[in-house]
């Protein structure tokens, strides 16, 4: 059964959504991201999603209380991204009580530093985040376009034991448009070993269903928990395994 992640993506300690990455484009949600993660862990989601929207700007985390918050409730895995261009953002990430990094920027821009991090930390707590427009890997918060594919990135740093992958399509984030399914696929056929994450799209419970038939491991959703389009029920029987998929 696949696993939804629920996404919680931060601006100015306030859950917030963009569309297709666009800052100018946001919206703000009422709860706020103790409530939201508080919501989630009792419809028995185990994995939450934490994006630092101001540090993925900034280039370090900006939002740490957020994350030591919700960390000191000890009900949820924890994977953050944004801001992490460091090793004192790294430590700083995960002394806040992170169970997972995301990587994106720094795995394109210094990619020796991610080698180091995974040898050092394993792939089991550095993960490889590859935001990809247009076919190229997207860095600085989704404001500047490289030249790599992801491809190129995974290639890179499997043989330091790369595990997990997060891809998003940005032309897809926020948009309620459906996933880029394909996308996800082949990356599997070409990489068996990898864990990918499909991330940007979810529009519904079917868009979920569709995955999980194509053999898909996990899924981020936002938006279309925010506005009602997947309901916390849903979410607690897809959770339980009483999901009728």
């Amino acid at each position: 059964m696949i696993q939804i992640i629920p996404a919680i993506d931060i601006i100015g300690g306030e859950c917030v959504r963009l569309s297709q990455g666009d800052y100018d484009r946001k919206t703000v949600y009422a709860a706020s991201p103790i409530e939201m993660a508080r919501l989630y862990a009792g419809a028995g989601v185990k994995r939450l999603h934490l994006v630092d929207l101001d540090g993925a700007k900034a280039g370090a985390p900006c939002n740490l209380p957020v994350l030591r918050d919700i960390a000191a409730e000890n009900l949820l895995r924890i994977e953050w991204g944004g801001g992490i261009k460091s090793r004192e953002g790294l430590e700083a990430v995960l002394n806040a009580g992170a169970d997972y990094a995301i990587i994106g920027s720094l795995a394109v821009k210094k990619p020796e530093l991610m080698e180091e991090w995974l040898r050092e930390f394993g792939g089991d707590r550095i993960i490889l985040g590859a935001d990809v427009r247009n076919g190229k890997v997207s860095v600085n918060g989704w404001l500047e376009d490289s030249p790599l594919s992801i491809e190129n990135l995974i290639d890179r740093f499997l043989p330091f034991g790369l595990k997990e992958v997060i891809v998003t399509d940005i032309s897809k984030d926020g948009m309620l448009s459906g996933p880029s399914t394909q996308l996800y696929l082949d990356l599997m056929k070409h990489y068996p070993d990898i864990i990918f994450t499909v991330s940007g799209g979810i529009s519904s419970m079917k868009d979920i269903e569709n995955l999980n038939e194509q053999g898909l491991p996990r899924v981020i959703v936002g938006k279309a928990i925010y506005e009602g389009r997947i309901s916390m029920e849903e979410i607690k029987n897809l959770s339980s395994g009483t999901y009728s998929i």
